[in-house]
Parts: structure tokens; sequence; C-alpha cells
């Protein structure tokens, strides 16, 4: 996670200057800019506090990948383009099947 760039995007998606956060947060406009540019780390409540200042919010997600089974995209990037599409026809039609049962 990137603190000071998730922090300047609320910032501005809140339309906010760095001045009128430092206000709202009660702390030095200077303090939002270190922040902002990375010269300062903030610790986590602070972050979360400008962030919801901001009408945003600090969440925790898995990385990126993380569950994803590379074994199976790689299998399938091993087909020819004929057989992805086959494979996707086939995987269509059984979603379907499980649709029209009233699986979903």
């Amino acid at each position: 996670m990137n603190g000071s760039r998730n922090l300047r995007y609320a910032r501005r998606r809140a339309g906010l200057t760095q001045r009128e956060l430092a206000r709202r947060a009660a702390m030095p406009q200077a303090a939002v800019a270190r922040i902002e540019t990375g010269r300062v780390t903030p610790r986590v409540d602070t972050l979360a506090r400008l962030l919801d200042l901001c009408d945003c919010s600090l969440e925790v997600e898995p990385k990126r990948g993380v569950g994803v089974d590379g074994s199976l995209i790689r299998s399938l990037l091993d087909l020819s383009d004929a057989e992805r599409a086959q494979a996707a026809a086939v995987s269509g039609r059984n979603l379907a099947a499980t649709l029209a049962a009233g699986g979903a």
C-alpha cells in the first residue's frame, strides 16, 4: 500500500486542498504535504483519520493474485485460440444449464 498516493488521491477526490484537510485534522498543512510526498510515513491511525476526513476508508484486502490458481491459467494459455474458445463455450453451456436448473 502506498499511503502517500492514497491520501493524495482521496484528498483530491474529496475536493480538498492540503490546507483544508490539515485544518479539519487540526494539524499543520506542512505535515499533510510531508505525508503526501512520502517524506514521512504516518501511523496507521493518522492515515485512517485523514482518509476518513476525505470520506474514504483504510481497508485490508488480500494481495492481488492470492488464491489464484496459476497452474490453471498457465494450462489455459497453453491452449490454442480455438481450444480456448471451445472451452469457453462448454463453460457457458454449463453455466446456462446450472442457472436453468435454479442453481443460482
